[in-house]
């Protein structure tokens, strides 16, 4: 064959491609492989203690039995696919959850609905009563409010007794950090300041040692330096306190318009990460504060404003490939009904279905975001009240089962072919849709929504899972 290009010329440009896409990979090394939690649940730094998580979930479960006693009545106020469907009369019911006991699969194959309502309702009975909460963020900002110096001070201390506590005894919950206040000009002192009293309590009472998975969260971040100065503080207290070095993490909140576009017209979110200097794990959207700063009203303050969506893209395409997991915010409706049962009483029956009213519609709101922020691609977002806890796990459960079938069956069309593209139903597939198959897969294990036997069943091996490839699995096939 003749060419034109000499050796010399092909071997300078393929040098300076190498440098270019070394700097890329650098830059975009793949997303993470450690596990995200599913939430972070926010509560003031004033109400901690060490056996928080246990109890938030006896909480939850409580909630969960007093306004939805049974799978088909959560179905049904969640809005599940076909969940007006199941019977609501105690005979058939019961006789469903036998049938459904007995023999799940076999139920699935003739009433999906039933069996995805059962499913859903049990393993968020399960997960409960297992670990009802996977991320703790001990509060000193919005959920804590602004308080005395003195009486800061002490709960900070109070705090890391309780942290140290809670490591001794095994009671955290897997992820857990503090947030302190933004590094504004009216609540920067109080805020190193909380932060300097925490860390050296904690270093004193657990010999310099961290709760693992211990996260510091910045709020309301605007500019890099803001970032900067933190991890300079950070680095300082780690060396003279006896952390580990680079143990102590931070996660940034976008929730200013200045944190996605600055005043030169920059996308400020990869500034603020590269101000971090490595130390940053996680960025997080918060709503209602961005929404405020684009000067929505109060009554349009959703987590389903357009102009949110458009700050959780910048931030997704900003942060995709980088490493750094993204969480979504809030739902600031609480499942808490007005009525409360006077001491040695009990409610009326209309001040139970106001309560029940109340709930019920908080709970669908808080679901309808979940599935907002899940179809977005957030797999992580906030929970701010023990009653919101299952409505989490149901959403997560609900959204990967619901799909579980139609993705096995793309999937293993995929893997029989290979690297040709297929036909599954009247869904033409290519080699993008099958990452983003693997993709599902993988979140959907990562959250406990599908299980290791589930996966197998589609064709695939632990092995190709964990490359977290689509192209490298194929390619492996195809050359053997």
């Amino acid at each position: 064959m003749k060419l034109t290009l000499t050796h010399d010329e092909m071997s300078a440009y393929c040098a300076e491609l190498h440098e270019a896409n070394a700097v890329f990979k650098s830059d975009y090394p793949a997303d993470s492989f450690e596990r995200q939690p599913v939430h972070t649940v926010y509560g003031g730094a004033n109400l901690f203690k060490a056996g928080f998580a246990p109890k938030l979930g006896e909480v939850a479960l409580k909630t969960l039995e007093t306004y939805a006693p049974s799978f088909s009545v959560f179905a049904k106020v969640l809005g599940l696919p076909r969940a007006e469907m199941l019977p609501t009369n105690p005979f058939e019911l019961g006789s469903l959850t036998r049938a459904l006991e007995a023999n799940p699969e076999q139920v699935r194959e003739t009433k999906p609905a039933a069996w995805l309502a059962f499913t859903v309702y049990n393993r968020v009975v399960k997960k409960l009563q297992a670990e009802p909460i996977e991320d703790n963020r001990i509060d000193f900002e919005d959920g804590y409010g602004n308080r005395p110096d003195a009486e800061e001070d002490a709960h900070a201390v109070a705090a890391a007794d309780e942290v140290a506590k809670g490591m001794a005894e095994n009671l955290l919950s897997p992820f857990i950090g503090i947030r302190v206040k933004t590094f504004s000009d009216e609540c920067k002192v109080r805020s190193i300041r909380t932060l300097d009293i925490f860390l050296t309590r904690l270093a004193e009472k657990t010999g310099s040692k961290l709760p693992k998975n211990f996260i510091v969260t910045l709020p309301k971040v605007t500019i890099p330096t803001q970032v900067s100065t933190f991890v300079k503080i950070l680095e300082n207290l780690e060396a003279r306190l006896g952390f580990a070095k680079d143990s102590l993490k931070m996660e940034i909140m976008i929730e200013t318009t200045q944190s996605i576009i600055n005043h030169r017209g920059e996308n400020t979110v990869p500034l603020l990460v590269a101000a971090a200097g490595g130390r940053c794990r996680s960025a997080i959207f918060g709503t209602y504060d961005y929404t405020a700063s684009c000067n929505i009203t109060a009554a349009h303050q959703t987590h389903t404003h357009p102009a949110c969506d458009f700050a959780r893209h910048v931030l997704q395409v900003s942060l995709a490939g980088t490493g750094i997991t993204i969480s979504d915010g809030a739902t600031t409706s609480m499942p808490i009904g007005p009525h409360k049962a006077p001491k040695d009483g009990v409610l009326t029956a209309q001040q139970m279905d106001e309560n029940r009213s109340v709930v019920h519609g908080a709970w669908k709101l808080h679901y309808d975001n979940i599935m907002h922020s899940l179809r977005h691609g957030y797999y992580q977002g906030w929970d701010l009240n023990p009653g919101q806890l299952p409505v989490r796990y149901a959403a997560m459960d609900a959204f990967f089962l619901s799909g579980l079938q139609d993705a096995s069956a793309r999937l293993n069309a995929f893997l029989n072919k290979a690297a040709q593209a297929t036909l599954v139903g009247n869904t033409f597939d290519d080699a993008a849709t099958g990452q983003g198959l693997l993709n599902f897969f993988l979140r959907g294990m990562a959250c406990g929504a599908i299980t290791e036997q589930e996966v197998l069943a589609t064709g695939i091996t632990l092995d190709e899972l964990r490359s977290r490839s689509f192209v490298r699995i194929v390619n492996n096939r195809t050359s053997k």
